[in-house]
């Protein structure tokens, strides 16, 4: 049985981890001197929305959005099943949470992170108990979320710390956004490039 599998040249490859949470967990405390908030973020413009996404996303390979077009980018940011917060430090946001509620008695956590100058800080510990809060306030079986292993190397434990289970793995592939200029080429050193 072979094992390995070449991916072509120009891909990226990760495997995904999908978690959930059925019962909304105790929230996990977070410094009380903490600096920033969380903040409501109905319907941003999609410039702004794409800068903050890249801000936070960008060492991780986040390409999805970027991927979408203007039109598809604002009715996904608009839709009544959407629901978009901030981390804002000083007037300057640096964490990113969307919630999509379109799986009816599903939420998902789509998009879940700060800036490297708050990884560390319990930042994105209050971040997760705002999304845990505000998810378990509606009427939902559960709260999910996936992470692979281009994200952030603590981020499976960081879920597993906040009461997520791993319910299944898969093999993402997809073109390296470093390549046709989606994000910039120093982007996620830690991932390999193959022109």
């Amino acid at each position: 049985m072979e094992r390995f599998h070449e991916i072509g040249r120009g891909k990226i490859a990760a495997i995904a981890t999908s978690l959930e949470i059925r019962e909304r967990p105790a929230p996990r405390p977070a410094p009380a001197d903490l600096p920033g908030q969380v903040v409501p973020w109905p319907q941003p413009d999609a410039p702004t929305y794409l800068a903050l996404y890249r801000k936070v996303g960008a060492a991780h390979l986040w390409f999805s959005r970027l991927y979408m077009s203007p039109a598809e980018l604002e009715a996904a940011l608009a839709s009544p099943a959407t629901m978009i917060f901030s981390w804002r430090v000083d007037g300057e946001d640096e964490g990113l949470l969307e919630l999509d509620f379109a799986g009816g008695e599903d939420c998902e956590i789509k998009y879940f992170g700060v800036t490297e100058r708050l990884q560390g800080t319990g930042a994105a510990r209050a971040l997760m108990n705002h999304a845990i809060e505000t998810g378990f306030a509606r009427p939902i079986r559960r709260l999910w979320l996936h992470t692979n292993t281009i994200d952030h190397p603590r981020a499976l434990g960081f879920y597993r710390r906040t009461g997520f289970e791993p319910i299944g793995q898969s093999l993402e592939i997809a073109d390296d956004p470093r390549l046709n200029g989606a994000l910039p080429r120093d982007a996620a050193p830690h991932v390999p490039i193959f022109d």
